[in-house]
């Protein structure tokens, strides 16, 4: 069984935590070539951290600006919903995070799992969906689209709980999801989310009516991402 090194980082920067990022990949990805050149075995380690962002707007390296529904550089001066924004290295298109979202960035090598990055989506996208089982919301999956639906065959009420972008360097990830549960949704208002129209977004706390705890959500989806993944998870402090 493999394992996976878990850590919350709670409220982070978004820049602070892209860097911290792109510094476990790079790691990982030179051991992986060092593990072949000197015909080692050093042990790769995996990690899944969640957290929290302030009000932030990312753009996927296929995303078009014209989904972008306001001007980048008055949006961070606003006082009404001020955001930053920033077009990075992950696929997928425009999307938000903020309070109240948990993000989840899995940073594993997938060939200690398996080498297929659509399973890999798929077992992200499973994990949530039996996470929202268990507080009572049905969700599923949007045929043609990545991330977790509410109601997603119906084409009028189709509505997005849980964006998913990833990255993949010689099968070890980076970024990951952004499940909303108390989060502002006005903020999408200002974007075309995921690049999809005529699509709403929604969260935990809208389609329940209720605040919902953030830390019973992470303790039940680690358990289900654990099961899928087929990995025990180990709790690092935070940093």
């Amino acid at each position: 069984m493999n394992t996976i090194s878990f850590i919350d980082w709670g409220q982070i920067d978004y820049s602070l935590a892209w860097k911290q990022q792109e510094r476990y990949l790079s790691d990982k990805v030179n051991q992986k070539k060092k593990n072949v050149d000197l015909n080692t075995k050093q042990p790769i380690e995996n990690h899944l951290i969640f957290c929290e962002h302030p009000p932030v707007y990312t753009l996927g390296k296929s995303g078009r600006m014209e989904n972008v529904l306001f001007d980048v550089l008055e949006k961070q001066k606003s006082t009404d919903h001020p955001a930053e924004f920033y077009k990075i290295n992950r696929g997928g298109d425009i999307t938000f995070h903020g309070p109240g979202q948990l993000v989840g960035y899995p940073i594993l090598d997938l060939e200690q799992f398996f080498r297929d990055v659509h399973k890999y989506l798929r077992l992200i996208e499973q994990s949530i969906i039996d996470t929202l089982e268990v507080f009572g919301i049905n969700a599923g999956r949007y045929e043609g689209y990545t991330g977790v639906w509410i109601e997603p065959n119906d084409e009028l009420k189709a509505r997005k709980i849980c964006a998913i972008g990833v990255r993949c360097s010689r099968w070890v990830t980076m970024h990951g999801f952004a499940l909303n549960i108390n989060t502002n949704l006005s903020y999408f208002d200002q974007i075309v989310p995921c690049g999809i129209k005529n699509k709403k977004v929604t969260s935990m706390q809208n389609e329940l009516q209720k605040r919902v705890d953030m830390d019973e959500v992470k303790a039940v989806l680690l358990q289900k991402f654990a099961h899928y993944f087929k990995a025990e998870i180990t709790h690092e402090k935070r940093h």
